[in-house]
């Protein structure tokens, strides 16, 4: 069974969002580690969401109750008083609304800015990360994997994604009516991350020249390299030379002895947990913009023409071909348990009749393939399997995972 926690700025408090994200990182390991009904994990945190995949052995008594707590249990130790505010705030999805949900929220359809380009990518990232932690799983593997394809064929189809959306260009979009020409305003951006990328593209969107970075890291003169901008040294004398600061980070915090002199900059923090202290939007000369902030600002966009019937109609296809796996697979094995028979007669040196019937058992595995998941599609795969039992005498195992073997093309070659 699938599951997913999901924590996000439309449910829970941007603070707590922003320390969660701070922690989440062992979450899955956690999991996996500490729960044996959990065969996976995948956690996906970002500046506005923190999520929880879970692939859970079935039937799991107690069920998402079960699996909730589990999520809010390995955050409890790190997260203390937020993992009680994520139990109030929280929503938790099961089955197929977990599909659907997941190619939503990759699709950047859940998003504080309606079809931002970066979800995506910090959806496949989430996935990497789980297999460098060894907490993925073939269910989740499957179900990410085809989210980026529907995130792909939905932008190709839809003009979602048409206005290149994204945090940045919304802070940016506010501050326009203060800058009478982005040429001559001097802006800095504090933080290497792959948002500052996305931030500067942005800036140069509007005709901004003057562009220095700052990294706690230390990595500003590489970046500046290879973005043709003006690394900084130091913050203070940076700050002193910009009228915009940005911040993308989650290196650095800064604070009001960062700020230099009292004159007139917009500081726009799009870091979460925060790159900047509030007290910073108290001193004077200075306005704060924040992602709370900018998520109040954050207008729903028009959508390009059926963008969630698109992602919908994608979340579907999938769960039809999960639902046939099973069916699929039985029809497989039956056809090579039969290959496998007729092979084993044939003499040594008759490659050519192998190879035919090779052939034709790919052939006839094909048909019912597609049926299955036609069948599966309208809610008639209960017919479906009857009618194996009765014409083939197949019995369909609910119970095998062989979700795998279904996705891919028939293997007659063995043998």
């Amino acid at each position: 069974m699938l599951f997913c926690v999901t924590a996000n700025h439309r449910n829970t408090d941007f603070e707590v969002l922003g320390r969660i994200s701070a922690v989440a990182e062992s979450t899955g390991r956690a999991l996996v580690s500490e729960h044996d009904f959990v065969r996976g994990a995948v956690v996906l945190s970002t500046c506005n969401r923190f999520e929880a995949y879970l692939e859970l052995d079935e039937p799991l008594t107690g069920g998402a109750v079960v699996a909730r707590e589990a999520v809010l249990e390995a955050l409890g130790e790190a997260a203390g008083e937020d993992a009680h505010a994520l139990r109030e705030s929280a929503v938790s999805l099961c089955g197929d609304d977990v599909v659907r949900h997941l190619f939503a929220v990759s699709s950047g359809l859940e998003s504080m800015v309606v079809g931002e380009e970066e979800i995506s990518g910090q959806v496949q990232r989430a996935l990497v990360q789980a297999r460098t932690d060894g907490t993925t799983s073939t269910q989740l593997e499957q179900v990410f994997q085809r989210a980026t394809h529907a995130t792909r064929e939905m932008r190709a189809k839809a003009d979602v994604g048409a206005g290149r959306r994204s945090l940045a260009r919304l802070a940016l979009d506010l501050v326009d009516t203060r800058v009478t020409d982005w040429a001559t305003v001097p802006v800095l951006l504090v933080g290497t991350g792959s948002y500052a990328a996305t931030t500067i593209a942005a800036l140069r969107a509007r005709g901004a020249r003057d562009i220095g970075v700052y990294s706690a890291t230390g990595r500003a003169a590489r970046f500046a390299a290879r973005y043709g901008v003006r690394p900084e040294a130091d913050l203070s004398r940076a700050i002193a030379h910009a009228e915009i600061v940005i911040t993308c980070t989650a290196r650095y915090v800064v604070t009001p002895d960062d700020i230099p002199d009292t004159a007139r900059r917009i500081v726009i923090d799009l870091g979460l947990p925060r790159n900047v202290s509030p007290e910073v939007g108290e001193l004077p000369g200075v306005e704060l913009l924040d992602l709370e902030l900018l998520g109040r600002h954050a207008a729903l966009p028009e959508l390009g023409p059926g963008a969630h019937e698109l992602v919908g109609s994608a979340a579907a296809t999938f769960t039809a071909e999960r639902a046939a796996a099973p069916a699929i697979v039985a029809v497989r094995r039956h056809i090579q348990d039969a290959l496998d028979d007729e092979l084993s007669r044939l003499p040594e040196d008759a490659e050519q009749a192998r190879a035919a019937l090779r052939h034709l058992a790919g052939v006839l595995s094909h048909r019912p393939s597609v049926r299955a998941r036609e069948a599966a599609a309208v809610g008639d795969l209960q017919e479906f399997e009857r009618a194996l039992d009765l014409v083939f005498g197949i019995t369909v195992d609910h119970g095998a995972h062989g979700a795998a073997e279904a996705g891919g093309a028939v293997s007659p070659a063995a043998g």
